[in-house]
């Protein structure tokens, strides 16, 4: 149901190698399988694909065709079974779990399908906790607060930035959650059907709000989505099936 307001301790690691020309994510020959019983399942099949410093590319393709594989992939929350992955001219192929954590901390933002707001924080409190989670230092409790105050008038939700989620619209929380991917001011923002749980309309204004949200800081993203309609928001339209990739 929408609202008539729905317009619109640290931890240290080791340094990831840096390319000497970086683009926002970088895959090169990245396979995925799986082992069931006697047989392979390929989820992501020797994909290739670049996507450019502030582009949006619309990833499109049937249910379990391996779009929310090469997300994951991307935003280094599975691991490929071969293959390269760069994102922002870092290498993170073969990366320690404790330094993909800090990567995800750092440099990739989440919008899931499901929103996955914590139910107890408010709206403003839901963008703080990136920073709280990340233990950072380089950021001081007061500029972490202006950063989620300057996020939620952009968005639209300065008056309701003490709102609990259950007290928000499908489209507001929407919202929160796009302020939430980037409070770390990422290199690359992975969309996982945002628009599935809304109707058509919110959906379309939601997606107009990202693409306008990522051009205005030349933030690179990628929109997993099933719905035709929406494509026309994105730079380019990439194909998905059976794990293989058209462009």
């Amino acid at each position: 149901m929408t609202g008539p307001d729905d317009r619109h301790t640290p931890q240290v690691v080791p340094t990831m190698r840096t390319s000497p020309s970086p683009v926002a994510l970088r895959l090169r020959a990245v396979r995925k399988t799986y082992q069931v019983g006697d047989n392979e399942i390929v989820a992501l099949d020797h994909a290739d694909l670049d996507v450019a410093d502030g582009e949006i590319v619309a990833l499109v393709g049937p249910s379990g065709s391996g779009k929310t594989t090469l997300c994951s992939i991307a935003g280094g929350l599975l691991r490929a079974t071969s293959g390269t992955v760069e994102v922002g001219g870092r290498d993170i192929t073969g990366r320690s779990a404790a330094e993909l954590t800090e990567f995800r901390r750092t440099s990739v933002g989440f919008v899931f399908q499901t929103v996955n707001l914590v139910p107890f924080l408010t709206a403003r409190e839901n963008l703080l906790v990136v920073d709280e989670l990340a233990g950072r230092q380089r950021r001081g409790r007061r500029a972490a607060g202006k950063r989620a105050d300057e996020l939620l008038g952009e968005l639209g939700l300065t008056d309701r930035a003490a709102n609990l989620p259950a007290q928000l619209s499908g489209g507001q929380r929407q919202r929160v959650a796009i302020g939430r991917a980037l409070m770390n001011d990422p290199a690359l923002v992975l969309f996982d059907e945002p628009t599935s749980a809304l109707d058509s309309q919110l959906g379309d204004q939601v997606v107009g709000l990202i693409r306008e949200e990522m051009k205005s800081r030349g933030t690179s993203a990628i929109i997993v989505t099933h719905d035709e309609r929406i494509t026309h928001y994105a730079d380019r339209t990439v194909r998905i099936e059976d794990g293989r990739l058209s462009q």
